[in-house]
């Protein structure tokens, strides 16, 4: 196992990870509210969690992996009215579409992904304990709520104190009668009329968002886990009362390590609805390769702000483009493949790049130095190819598919990312009359017509067609 730094939230820095049973990290990530398509920062959060633990696989770690799915929420329950649907029907369907677009994005499954409405009497329990404890109180509406002045603790992960934020809370928190405090928050909701809602020791009723995460991150990988992770925008109050509630339930400490990703910014601003700048996966991959939206999401490190833009994402087709164009050169390249096969994996790992990769990735996972080495690989590969050193370019390109595997990039059909269409115009001609223009150039250039067959080449690139030449023949592909 290769020993890794991450940046833990909590202590606001980087640390060596330890795991709690060797060789083996469970992660539990927050996952998504089924009510909608899954927008551009969920992609943010699906695709650097896929990426860390591939990384962390590669490396020989056990990575146990849940995300979970929240299928009861008062937007969900709001939206399944105005759809005039069930709320099962609206949650199936969207957790449906949000496998599709993890699966476009290259996203492997996560081991587990426990819904929120199947973990009712676990949440129940916990509940239960908080009350027993005596950090927990049943208002006279039939809402339960946590008292947050019985956890000493509360803040820790934030960095806010109870003292601060009620200067001024009056304006700003919703303050029910029931309340013990401003800050309080509810465990469980009384029923109300036409909302679903299961029995429970104070009524019929339904859980509150924050315990659903700490019911079945226990209940999935125990009282006390390694990784807890999500984006940066549920740090306070999602992440700091999941705390409060399963350390105050179980007495154990909670999380060893919290990851936070950054948020996306749209042009400059905040992604919002209200803005007019709010993007679903979907919409982006009506003019994106969803390969472009992961490598864009990857080419920044993951704590950092990332800006999205077309022109961001236009950079990004361009830069996976180049190694896709590298991967077409071996395949053209029959002694490179030849020599391919016979390349063994130690002789990878015991590469430099491939231990500048590792290096990159393994301090606090920082895809963009680690993204150097491969474009530093893939112009290795380029220059021996070009000098016919084909051990040379055999040995590079062995360790660049290595790590393009790694990282999950570079997983497609190089002919069909070439020719992709994605949010391009159609091209003026069909295969076969760019199949026809390409054999009329090669009966030029047998003719010795070089003018034509210039005349040729440049026709079909005023038509976005690229024509590229090998020792193997003419291919093509859509321009950049």
């Amino acid at each position: 196992m290769h020993s890794f730094v991450l940046y833990n939230s909590e202590k606001r820095q980087k640390v060596e990870f330890q795991p709690l049973k060797a060789g083996h990290i469970d992660l539990y990530v927050c996952g998504m509210t089924v009510y909608d398509y899954c927008h551009i920062g969920h992609a943010r959060v699906m695709v650097a969690f896929d990426y860390i633990i591939r990384f962390l696989r590669s490396q020989g770690w056990h990575v146990k992996y849940v995300r979970n799915i929240t299928d009861i929420d008062d937007k969900i329950i709001n939206r399944a009215n105005e759809n005039h649907e069930t709320i099962q029907q609206l949650t199936d369907r969207f957790i449906t579409a949000m496998n599709e677009d993890a699966h476009a994005l290259g996203c492997l499954d996560p081991d587990e992904a426990p819904r929120a409405t199947d973990y009712i009497p676990q949440m129940q329990h916990m509940i239960d304990e908080l009350i027993q404890h005596g950090i927990a109180y049943p208002a006279p509406n039939g809402d339960v709520y946590y008292e947050v002045e019985k956890f000493k603790d509360y803040g820790r992960l934030s960095g806010r104190h109870l003292e601060d934020m009620q200067a001024g809370a009056s304006e700003r928190v919703d303050v029910e009668v029931e309340k013990k405090h401003p800050f309080d928050f509810v465990l469980w909701k009384a029923a109300k009329p036409s909302e679903p809602s299961w029995q429970s020791p104070w009524g019929n009723g339904r859980p509150g968002w924050h315990i659903e995460c700490s019911a079945m991150s226990t209940c999935c990988l125990g009282n006390h886990f390694d990784i807890h992770g999500g984006g940066g925008d549920l740090i306070f109050p999602h992440h700091e009362n999941e705390i409060a509630q399963s350390e105050g339930a179980t007495g154990e400490k909670y999380v060893n390590y919290w990851m936070h990703v950054g948020f996306v910014n749209v042009d400059g601003e905040k992604m919002s609805k209200s803005l007019g700048n709010f993007f679903t996966i979907r919409d982006v991959m009506q003019k994106f390769h969803p390969e472009v939206i992961r490598f864009f999401i990857m080419a920044s490190h993951y704590r950092s702000p990332i800006n999205f833009s077309d022109h961001a994402l236009k950079e990004a087709k361009n830069a996976l483009t180049r190694f896709y164009q590298t991967a077409k050169g071996i395949q053209n390249s029959d002694e490179v493949k030849q020599i391919l096969v016979s390349i063994k994996e130690d002789a990878i790992k015991q590469s430099d790049a491939y231990q500048n990769f590792v290096k990159a990735m393994s301090d606090d996972f920082n895809t963009p130095e680690a993204l150097s080495t491969l474009f530093e690989l893939s112009r290795e590969v380029n220059r021996a190819l070009k000098a016919n050193e084909w051990q040379t370019a055999a040995q590079a390109y062995a360790v660049l598919q290595k790590l393009s595997n790694i990282l999950g990039i570079v997983q497609h059909d190089v002919e069909e990312f070439l020719k992709s269409d994605v949010g391009q115009q159609a091209l003026e001609l069909s295969e076969a009359e760019i199949e026809a223009q390409i054999q009329a150039r090669a009966d030029a250039k047998k003719a010795k017509d070089f003018a034509q067959a210039d005349a040729i080449r440049q026709a079909l690139l005023d038509k976005n067609v690229v024509l590229e030449d090998s020792r193997q023949g003419t291919t093509w592909r859509r321009a950049d």
